[in-house]
């Protein structure tokens, strides 16, 4: 998409000019502005022309029945979809009666900027009506990070060349028309009108909007306030009615003049509170956010991201895409997650409705980890979110005859709501990925009340799990059979290898922190029985090997299966999945994203260096990457055994997947998980991060594309630069004590602002792997160039 002519190549800003109609669905995912709890899509300001209106607010959803053939015991009854709450977004032009329609009439420009250091989404266009009124139109839209309940537009309209008459109708909509939702109609039920009217209120500037969803019965309050300025005989009017609250603003204007609208919209909900109560609510938000103004929001806004791009910032010298991507998804993944306090980071972020707004294993393996080196105080919100879901997953691990928790494969209110249990209820990874996230925040941050108040629970809860669902052999030898490990092309496997490292992990953690916490792991039942339990399931926890091809397997037996057909297998039959069944999937040697090449990352100090280099040319033939998560944890491991020109390729991979649309469904939303993932492959690829409890290491190398990386990040309490440059790499310690890092092996200590360089070690050449016919990453991305 950014390959098209409108969109331009900036290091700061994502520019469309002009507007281009036919990537109008794609677009409004690039351009949405979110905190983590209010989300918008980049709708238009009138509203109409659209892809997908798109309003939301994190963790409001809906149910809906689940669709079995067949139903069996353990099967969710319940499916949950994110809804499309009250757009607050609308305000609808009339120029002499005539409606601002980009579609009628003549544009005579359009332009519309997201700036990543501002957090604004700007608009300007020039519209002649057809009736020949011109009228010149700028918006700027923000989400606010400072005061979460609020989102704002600054609203002009202007006469160009004679004198109009303008009407502008700013509007708060309930129920707003969907476009139709293929696939399961019962889901399509679910968000056709999903809100029923409590109450609603138009006094003065002021307009309020109370629903309540019909099935999952959440309380959502929506209410807007304006300030308009404009020519003396300007005039206002306000009604309201169920799904519909107006603010009707007319005036006269001569060339030059201008009518300017500032619009606050507060948003909040509630499964409990009262109707007054969350009404109160957003009145509050809205008085605060009066107090401080459109200009005072403006500026916290800058303040805010001021300080997250001055701890988060990753520079890239060589290629001015990448520059761009990853500062767009650093902005997007920030989006995503600064503000979600208690609540879930849906895959999709609040960029769409793809996958059902469902958060998955995702936000704990790819988005945490970034947020723990740039923004650690989200990391913590994310956790005790899971946290609070520990009655459910206690539940569900019951039902399912196992100890401690389970967690879900894919939720929005911490129950399971996938249909499909070999990719949901077997992919018990999630618990490990869960206690991994514990770790590595506890040890980046050494946050100790965090650790005893939320820590300790979820790793002993986690690991209770780990020792009722595997066993150990007649030798002594712990198995975990029958799960689906990251690729879910090979489900109900035994012996998954990512699975049982990181359980393997979960559970010396675990034992660990009852250890240093013993009155919390008491008052958990946990007693030293049972923590020797745990380090003897992870001392004895099974790696399947290929003793003759000299290669892990990604899980028991799995090197025994046929290979897939690559060579029968033509471009327009990927995803596999679409086209072929899972029986015939299942049983073959092809995998759908990193499984192994991912262990080799997480767990990377469980192999050697020639073990990690021929495991990867092993698995890189059969990976045909049918999932956005796959190419990153690629570019990482190809970077570390010495193929930085493929490594690069998945790099863009990474970066340009909604901004090139590769998979063409950003139009439903962003990738979030593949956003972060692009901040992994440089820094974790070419800047060779590693951080394992104590020791921060990196094997910095850049490919020759690139001549220059430089990244921030905040670890220990201290905030950290590295910079690679062909041939030599930087440390410099920003802020805090000294410390150590290692280079290449080499221990470098650390002070304040005195930056240490090193040599770059060259890498040993390999052949390059091949792979899976027509799925190389250079040519996918070639192939959706513009010529």
């Amino acid at each position: 998409m950014i390959t098209d002519t409108c969109f331009a190549v900036d290091p700061w800003v994502l520019k469309e000019t002009p507007l281009n109609l036919a990537l109008l669905p794609q677009s409004e995912s690039v351009f949405a502005l979110s905190n983590g709890h209010v989300g918008w899509r980049g709708n238009l300001d009138e509203g109409e022309p659209h892809g997908l209106p798109g309003s939301y607010l994190n963790g409001v959803h809906e149910l809906h029945p689940l669709p079995y053939a067949e139903g069996g015991y353990g099967y969710p009854e319940s499916g949950q979809t994110v809804i499309n709450i009250t757009n607050g977004k609308i305000l609808r032009l009339l120029v002499d009666d005539e409606p601002f329609d980009l579609r009628y009439g003549r544009l005579r420009s359009h332009e519309r900027v997201l700036d990543m250091r501002a957090g604004l989404l700007h608009r300007s266009c020039t519209w002649t009506s057809p009736a020949g009124r011109t009228v010149r139109v700028r918006s700027t839209r923000m989400v606010s990070f400072t005061q979460r309940s609020i989102a704002a537009i600054a609203y002009e309209v202007e006469a160009v060349d004679a004198p109009v008459r303008v009407v502008v109708q700013s509007e708060l909509v309930a129920n707003e028309q969907l476009p139709p939702v293929a696939g399961d109609p019962r889901g399509a039920a679910a968000v056709e009108r999903p809100l029923d009217a409590e109450e609603n209120c138009a006094l003065g500037n002021r307009l309020l909007l109370m629903h309540c969803t019909r099935n999952s019965k959440l309380r959502v309050a929506a209410s807007a306030d304006h300030t308009v300025q404009g020519p003396e005989r300007t005039q206002t009017s306000g009604e309201s009615s169920d799904d519909v609250a107006r603010l009707t603003v007319m005036s006269s204007l001569v060339p030059g003049e201008k009518l300017r609208i500032d619009k606050l919209v507060a948003y909040g909900w509630s499964r409990m509170r009262s109707l007054p109560a969350v009404r109160d609510q957003v009145q509050a938000a809205l008085a605060a956010a009066g107090s401080t103004g459109w200009q005072g929001l403006v500026d916290e806004q800058r303040h805010y991201l001021d300080e997250f791009w001055a701890r988060s910032d990753v520079e890239v010298d060589g290629d001015e895409e990448i520059q761009q991507a990853v500062r767009f998804a650093l902005f997007h993944v920030l989006q995503a997650g600064a503000r979600a306090e208690l609540r879930a980071i849906p895959a999709k972020g609040l960029t769409g409705t793809g996958y059902d707004g469902h958060s998955f294993w995702d936000t704990e393996t790819f988005v945490l980890p970034l947020l723990t080196y740039t923004s650690p105080g989200a990391v913590a919100e994310a956790l005790r979110w899971r946290q609070s879901t520990l009655p459910a997953a206690r539940d569900r691990a019951e039902q399912l005859g196992l100890r401690g928790a389970a967690f879900p494969w894919r939720t929005i209110d911490g129950s399971e709501c996938t249909a499909y249990w070999p990719a949901g209820t077997a992919a018990f990874h999630v618990n490990a990925d869960i206690a991994d996230a514990v770790i590595r925040y506890v040890s980046a941050t050494g946050d100790e009340d965090f650790e005893q108040t939320s820590g300790v629970e979820l790793l002993v809860e986690t690991a209770r799990l780990w020792t009722s669902l595997g066993h150990h052999d007649h030798r002594g030898v712990f198995h975990i059979d029958g799960v689906t490990g990251p690729d879910e092309y090979s489900a109900v496997a035994d012996d998954n290898v990512y699975t049982n490292l990181m359980a393997a992990r979960n559970l010396r953690a675990a034992a660990d922190s009852a250890d240093r916490h013993r009155q919390q792991a008491a008052a958990l039942g946990v007693d030293d029985e049972e923590t020797a339990t745990w380090r003897d399931a992870a001392e004895a926890m099974h790696l399947p090997y290929n003793d003759e091809l000299q290669v892990h397997e990604q899980h028991a037996g799995f090197t025994g299966h046929q290979l897939w057909d690559f060579a029968a297998t033509r471009p327009g039959q990927y995803p596999l999945l679409l086209h072929f069944p899972y029986f015939d999937i299942y049983r073959k040697q092809v995998v759908k994203q990193a499984d192994l090449v991912l262990a080799m990352y997480t767990c990377g100090q469980s192999f050697d260096t020639e073990q990690k280099a021929r495991n990867f040319a092993y698995y890189e033939p059969m990976t045909v990457r049918d999932s956005s998560l796959s190419a990153c944890c690629q570019a990482v491991i190809a970077a570390e055994v010495g193929h930085e020109r493929l490594a690069y390729d998945y790099v863009a991979e990474a970066a340009l997947m909604d901004l090139n649309d590769l998979e063409s469904n950003t139009r439903d939303g962003l990738h979030i998980a593949s956003l972060a993932g692009t901040w992994m492959a440089l820094v974790c690829g070419f800047g060779g991060l590693r951080h394992d409890g104590t020791t921060l290491s990196f094997t910095p190398r850049l490919p020759e594309n690139l001549s220059r990386l430089a990244f921030h990040m905040g670890i220990w309490g201290r905030r950290l630069r590295v910079e690679i440059k062909t041939g030599i790499a930087t440390y410099t310690l920003l802020t805090g004590q000294t410390m150590t890092v290692r280079h290449h092996g080499e221990t470098l200590t650390l002070t304040a602002r005195s930056p240490v360089s090193r040599p770059v070690p060259g890498v040993t050449a390999r052949p390059a792997p091949e792979q899976p016919r027509g799925r190389r990453p250079g040519q996918l991305r070639l192939h959706h160039r513009s010529p």
